[in-house]
């Protein structure tokens, strides 16, 4: 059966690809999954037909037969785990990459979302030039960790695997920013899976919603 997932009917981003739906649309490419879209505005994600799929009222939701999940995380690890080529045979590396799973979404995304939020929300605020540095120098922290342990491996754990799809899609969210060029190992790491032909391919979707939203 070929699964559904959401996605915003408008790219709130300008279609950077930083919208969650690009993790779910990239692992899907990946292990060459078919699937359908379903554009739903921000109107209706807070509609109650949403809110059955997804309680905090957002996107990314999937859907295949009478499974239906949401958080970008577990819909990403649902599909690596029922399919080949994102989650190692051996065991022992198979706990490993999903380790990393859990490590780019609880420990690195956190303070790169805060900055995000900051930039976005908070510019107009007495603090925010004291609040900026402290939240910047957090994610310097975290990327100063991450660039030590992966030195100049081209991934997180040999061969590439759902933390490395996770962990790009976090650090791409530094786009707009010039910390991650100040660890090349992380710019050339981010790079690498840019380059991937499932990555491409889900970004050119993505991207295909905001062409059409910005041409009617």
């Amino acid at each position: 059966m070929t699964p559904t997932i959401t996605a915003f009917d408008r790219s709130p981003d300008r279609g950077k690809g930083q919208a969650r739906d690009m993790r779910v649309r990239w692992a899907l490419e990946e292990v060459g999954q078919p699937y359908d879209v379903r554009l739903v505005s921000f109107s209706e994600m807070k509609q109650p037909a949403h809110r059955a799929l997804h309680p905090f009222g957002q996107i990314p939701t999937y859907q295949e037969g009478d499974l239906a999940l949401f958080e970008s995380g577990a819909i990403v690890f649902n599909i690596a785990d029922r399919n080949d080529g994102l989650l190692p045979d051996d065991a022992n590396a198979r706990a490993r990459a999903i380790a990393w799973m859990f490590a780019a979404l609880n420990t690195l995304e956190p303070p790169i979302v805060d900055l995000g939020a900051a930039m976005l929300l908070e510019r107009d605020k007495t603090w925010y030039e004291q609040r900026l540095p402290i939240v910047e120098d957090r994610i310097r922290h975290r990327l100063g960790e991450l660039s030590s342990r992966l030195g100049d491996a081209d991934w997180l754990d040999g061969a590439f695997s759902a933390g490395d799809l996770l962990m790009v899609t976090v650090l791409r969210r530094l786009n707009g920013s010039d910390i991650l060029n100040e660890y090349p190992n992380l710019a050339a790491y981010v790079v690498r899976g840019e380059a991937r032909p499932a990555f491409r391919r889900a970004f050119e979707a993505q991207m295909a919603v905001f062409t059409a939203g910005s041409t009617s």
